[in-house]
C-alpha cells in the first residue's frame, strides 16, 4: 500500500513557476513508478510526466517539454514537479500517482494509487 499526499499548488501568473511535492508512504516507495496526471474542468485526466523507480526513464507529455521536470528522492519518498514557464491552459488539478513495476505508463487505469490532488491556476 502506498499513500500520497500532494502540497505545492496555487495560484501564478502566467510565465511563473510552481513546484508541486508528493510524499508517499510505504516502505517500498522505490519499487513504485511514479507519475503527475492533471484535469482540467471538462476535460479529461492527462499525463504531464512519469519517471521509473530507477530515475533512468522519464516520460513528459509534448505540452509541457522543456518546461516541467520530475524528480523524485527514494530516500524521502518523495517526487516533485517543478513548472516553469506556466501557461493559463496548465490550469487543472494536479495528481500526484504511482504503481508498482517497471516502465512507463501513459494511462491513469495502468496507475494503482493517487493522491487527493492540488489546484494549479495560471491567471494571464
Amino acid at each position: 500500500q502506498v499513500q500520497l499526499v500532494e502540497s505545492g499548488g496555487g495560484l501564478v501568473q502566467a510565465g511563473g513557476s510552481l513546484r508541486l511535492s508528493c510524499a508517499a508512504s510505504g516502505r517500498t516507495f522505490g519499487s513504485y513508478t511514479m507519475g503527475w496526471f492533471r484535469q482540467a474542468p471538462g476535460k479529461e485526466r492527462e499525463i504531464v510526466a512519469a519517471l521509473s523507480w530507477t530515475g533512468d526513464t522519464i516520460y513528459y507529455a509534448d505540452s509541457v517539454k522543456g518546461r516541467f521536470t520530475i524528480s523524485r528522492d527514494n530516500a524521502k519518498n518523495t517526487v516533485s514537479l517543478q513548472m516553469n514557464s506556466l501557461k493559463p491552459e496548465d490550469t487543472a488539478i494536479y495528481y500526484c500517482t504511482a504503481y508498482l513495476g517497471v516502465g512507463i505508463r501513459v494511462r491513469s487505469r495502468d496507475y494503482d494509487y493517487w493522491g487527493q490532488g492540488t489546484q494549479v491556476t495560471v491567471s494571464s
